[in-house]
């Protein structure tokens, strides 16, 4: 029984799963993603994420740490030079499983092992998906700026409203000319009262 054995030995002897993962580990580091059965995977994420931990200090001792597990010197200038820098804010995590499947041969369940900050795809669609957040409150600046425009409306004097004058309705030309003829005939209809003599008014009443 399997008991607290937490080390999958994976059916090989020590030397040859030390090798093993040391070669996956530089081709991972290398290629920034491999193809592997599940449990190499497994085995191999508790192998390399110490080593990728260790790359965050550049000194000559990680170095010479990392290189006696890895023995590649391409794969060590690479982990110290491109890959501590994007990792350098993560606190642990720097690999991903995706299971892809069984093989056809033995049926085993294999996986894609990649590393988390060199996925291009995930890592745009996560851009995206920032940029299209939207917040519903007003923010702290168009507060202040609405505030400050009210306050600019209450010191400013209020102006008196002009009234709008009515609008003059033209009377049609046949009317006008209908009003003409109307007073041409009353005054051409009523005759001028003659004045009457002081002398013979004098007359008459003798």
């Amino acid at each position: 029984m399997r008991h607290n054995r937490k080390i999958n030995h994976l059916g090989r002897t020590a030397a040859h799963r030390k090798t093993m993962l040391s070669n996956m580990a530089a081709s991972l580091i290398l290629h920034k993603k491999i193809i592997t059965t599940v449990a190499k995977a497994k085995a191999l994420r508790t192998y390399i994420e110490p080593l990728i931990t260790k790359s965050k200090e550049d000194t000559i001792h990680s170095r010479r740490i990392v290189f006696s597990y890895l023995e590649n010197k391409f794969a060590v200038k690479e982990l110290f030079l491109n890959i501590a820098t994007k990792i350098s804010d993560r606190p642990g995590g720097y690999t991903r499983i995706l299971k892809t499947g069984n093989r056809l041969g033995d049926n085993a369940e294999m996986c894609l092992m990649e590393l988390v900050d060199f996925n291009e795809a995930l890592l745009k669609d996560k851009q995206a998906k920032k940029t299209k957040t939207t917040r519903r409150g007003r923010s702290k600046k168009a507060k202040e700026e609405v505030s400050a425009e009210e306050q600019v409306q209450e010191t400013k004097p209020a102006t008196p409203k002009k009234k709008k004058a009515a609008p003059k309705v033209e009377e049609p030309v046949e009317n006008v000319k209908a009003e003409e003829t109307t007073e041409a005939e009353t005054t051409t209809d009523t005759p001028a009262e003659e004045p009457k003599d002081e002398s013979t008014e004098t007359e008459e009443k003798n």
